[in-house]
């Protein structure tokens, strides 16, 4: 959703920001003006985190595996207690309630909207920046002086660069600057030499030079991409002006670090004397430019004034700090899976799976069917996108909130029923009092909600994440978690719960597991068992979730399986089993 996208963008940004500037207000005597600058590449890191496809770094699933060596030959269990119902005439009926949610698609559709609407404001901007460029191109004359291409040369050879430049002037320019990616352009204003000495165009090469080496103007690119894409975070712009500033204080030091002591002040002067020329600096962010505010060109002038040769250790405590905000970055890698993530995707992998097309079977939804053929130990899915994906299990989650109450003395096998509360539902068979049979067979939602009650949120939490069931987020309340809320679960981990449910690899008592699979049991048919159970997700009055899951016990095999339809009104969990049923019958399983 974008929403979320959207708030993980601005808080990585804006906290990653705050730490880099505190970093460089602390230590700022233990930065060298380098590493300072180098701290900002970090910052580039991290806003690039929230738009790295999730599988890549995901680090948010944190399934219990629950597949062990099984053993052959599992036959149905004939223990019933007095609750059983061997043929359930109402597991076909949709008897659920609707959850209100308020409708936040449209809010998703306006700020996406905006956020493209000032990506392409700022595109447009870009591509006027670029003209700009591109018109001092068209204007800029070669340099025919002899004495300062070979002063250029001297300057290349002086930082060990063999690239071949375009140097040049042009009118269009008050202050000298180096832009282009693949043809690399070194522009001075018009008639340079009739106000310029040579050693200040020794020192204008040297800076722009300097610029190229450092990779400077591929740097200007990365800025305005994330500035279109961060462009509603002004931390983003502030960043980027600093950073800015930084890499031309750097640019500075670097320069300063090849002159002489006696040329520092020199050096200075030549910076101020384009200042005095243009007040008003182009503002083109396709390129790099000696010159620029007045309060940069203040602090630049006081950073050289003050500059003495870098110490090793002032350069061992630059790449300790630097280390120590990598780190801090990195950090921040699973915590933004986890949120990104949202725990909404099962990662699924089985070499014993075979993907198979039923989409005839699911006319008018989308959907997924998985199935367990547990002798043969292989998965057979229908659409692998779906089968993965988490939605709320609604109704299916039963199974596990009876189990919890069994394990945990709520409810025990001979003693289940719990006393109607004397609220009216609409369904007939809810208003009355109900046993565990009765309620799983009914999907009385208030009982299983009782159950919930008695057993706390933080024992429910516990329990989920003991079995593995889905994300096991409890955060949407007690009584609402697991109907269209924060609870999800895919098919694939449907059917993995299942069996493992169905051969204890919980570990519960035996007793409490064969009591549920007897609520489950649906109808028998030529020695097959068919148990399960359906669920339905209406929100607003629109049934949007349909579920069936469950397993078939023949004599010879037991099939596991969970079919989910989606729809915008029409999703029943009766349609779901209607589907599901078809499907076993064509494939001879029942």
């Amino acid at each position: 959703m974008f929403l979320t996208h959207f708030v993980i963008s601005f808080m990585v940004s804006s906290f990653t920001i705050a730490v880099i500037m505190l970093i460089k207000k602390v230590f700022q005597k233990q930065l060298s003006a380098k590493w300072q600058y180098n701290l900002w590449f970090l910052l580039m890191i991290a806003l690039t985190l929230p738009y790295i496809p999730n599988q890549l770094i995901n680090f948010g699933n944190h399934f219990i595996s629950l597949n062990v060596n099984q053993s052959n030959g599992i036959s149905p269990s004939t223990t019933h207690t007095g609750d059983d119902v061997v043929s359930n005439g109402n597991w076909m009926h949709d008897l659920t309630v609707s959850v209100n949610r308020p409708n936040l698609e449209f809010l998703n559709i306006i700020f996406s909207g905006i956020w493209i609407a000032g990506m392409l404001v700022l595109a447009v901007m870009t591509i006027h920046a670029w003209l700009k460029v591109t018109s001092i191109k068209s204007t800029t004359t070669e340099l025919k002086n002899k004495n300062v291409l070979i002063l250029f040369d001297q300057c290349k050879q002086q930082l060990n660069i063999s690239r071949q430049f375009t140097v040049g002037e042009s009118p269009l320019v008050k202050s000298p600057m180096t832009f282009g990616l693949f043809k690399t352009y070194v522009v001075l204003p018009a008639h340079f030499g009739k106000w310029l000495s040579m050693e200040d165009i020794k020192h204008i090469f040297l800076h722009e030079l300097n610029h190229y080496k450092y990779k400077d103007i591929a740097t200007n690119y990365l800025i305005i991409i994330y500035q279109i894409l961060y462009w509603f975070n002004p931390l983003v712009w502030f960043a980027f002006r600093e950073m800015r500033l930084d890499r031309e204080i750097a640019c500075d030091i670097a320069v300063l670090n090849s002159l002489d002591k006696d040329c520092y002040a020199k050096y200075g002067n030549t910076i101020i004397h384009f200042v005095e020329r243009a007040s008003h600096p182009m503002k083109l962010p396709l390129t790099n430019q000696l010159n620029g505010s007045k309060e940069q060109i203040k602090k630049r002038i006081e950073k050289i004034a003050s500059f003495t040769n870098e110490s090793k250790l002032l350069k061992l405590k630059s790449i300790a700090i630097f280390l120590l905000v990598g780190v801090f970055v990195a950090s921040q890698i699973p915590i933004v899976s986890a949120i990104a993530d949202d725990n909404d995707r099962y990662d699924f992998n089985s070499d014993r799976t075979v993907y198979e097309d039923l989409s005839e079977y699911f006319s008018g939804y989308e959907g997924s069917f998985v199935l367990y053929d547990i002798q043969a130990d292989r998965y057979s899915i229908y659409n692998e996108n779906k089968s993965t994906l988490r939605v709320s299990p609604n109704s299916t989650y039963k199974i596990y909130s009876a189990l919890l109450g069994l394990e945990s003395n709520v409810i025990t096998s001979e003693n289940s029923t719990i006393k109607w509360n004397g609220i009216k539902y609409p369904y007939d068979s809810w208003n009355m009092d109900q046993n565990l049979s009765t309620a799983m067979t009914n999907s009385v939602t208030w009982y299983f909600q009782e159950l919930d009650k008695k057993n706390k949120l933080d024992n429910i939490q516990a329990y989920l994440k003991e079995i593995g069931y889905g994300n096991y987020d409890v955060s949407g309340g007690i009584e609402q978690y697991w109907l269209e809320s924060s609870l999800k679960i895919s098919p694939v981990e449907q059917v993995k719960l299942l069996k493992a449910f169905y051969t204890n690899q919980f570990g519960f008592k035996e007793k409490n597991v064969q009591t549920v699979k007897d609520t489950l049991k649906l109808n028998e048919k030529n020695g097959a068992w068919l148990s399960g159970k359906t669920g339905t997700g209406n929100v607003n009055g629109k049934n949007i979730n349909g579920w069936f899951i469950g397993y078939v016990q023949t004599t010879e095999d037991t099939y596991f399986f969970a079919t989910n339809i989606q729809n915008e009104d029409n999703a029943y969990g009766s349609k779901a089993a209607e589907i599901t049923l078809s499907i076993l019958r064509d494939k001879g399983i029942y």
